[in-house]
């Protein structure tokens, strides 16, 4: 599991989304669901990731964050000399939600399907 502790820091000021996208940036690609969140591609891309902030609010002890994840994929060919698959990375898009526990800071990381709040 992840932990934001800046980002629960920062919640409820004007740095919250500046402080959440740069923690998550600090993330490893395979820390979030990426791979799953695949539309036009089979792989995800080593190029880096973007966010942009939708929603957040707390509930229950939670700080409930909606994030816009945008990201690179590419699709696999055999790797063979005279495989006719070019390399392009096409761009690609997911929604996640950050459940960050309001004491510890541990994030539950949720790929949403059909993006509702």
């Amino acid at each position: 599991m992840i932990r934001l502790p800046h980002s629960l820091n920062a919640w409820g000021t004007s740095a919250f989304n500046d402080v959440l996208g740069q923690e998550l940036s600090q993330l490893d690609a395979a820390d979030l669901p990426l791979q799953q969140g695949l539309a036009g591609s089979s792989h995800v891309s080593a190029r880096p990731f973007q966010t942009m902030l939708i929603s957040a609010r707390e509930n229950a002890g939670l700080l409930r964050v909606k994030v816009g994840i945008f990201y690179g994929g590419v699709i696999a060919g055999c790797s063979c000399a005279d495989d006719p698959t070019p390399v392009d990375e096409q761009n690609e898009y997911c929604v996640v939600r950050l459940d960050i526990d309001m004491t510890t800071a541990e994030t539950a990381v949720t790929l949403l399907a059909d993006q509702p709040d």
